[in-house]
């Protein structure tokens, strides 16, 4: 990878030889919060009010979690077909996506504990 991070902006701590892990979470992040996410999906509206947290919860449970599951999945299978059409920065993109929506699923599994009361 080319591209370094600024040590100012950076949210994870690093740690030797997990550069490249922070780059990929982090470009994640920024792609949740500065770019496409923001621009298309926020709507001037926090991470946990957006739709990709919305959603599931409307849909509650499980079948919430497996809604997420399945968008991971999606973007999963979109960044290979791009990949195989040697799209590979829109692939990548498409990863990026993939790593926000698990995130959201593991906060949205967060919340189902809390509502188990664990």
């Amino acid at each position: 990878m080319t591209r370094k991070l600024d040590p100012t902006l950076d949210i994870l701590d690093p740690v030797p030889g997990y550069e490249s892990l922070q780059l990929v979470l982090k470009l994640a992040y920024e792609q949740a919060a500065q770019g496409k996410g923001k621009e298309r999906h926020a709507g001037g509206r926090i991470f946990d009010n957006q739709p990709i947290m919305t959603i599931p919860r409307t849909m509650g449970g499980i079948a919430g979690l497996g809604g997420l599951a399945y968008q991971v999945n999606k973007k999963t299978t979109e960044a290979v077909n791009m990949a195989v059409r040697g799209q590979i920065d829109a692939a990548q993109r498409e990863f990026l996506g993939a790593i926000n929506y698990l995130a959201a699923a593991y906060l949205y599994a967060e919340s189902l504990k809390k509502e188990d009361g664990k």
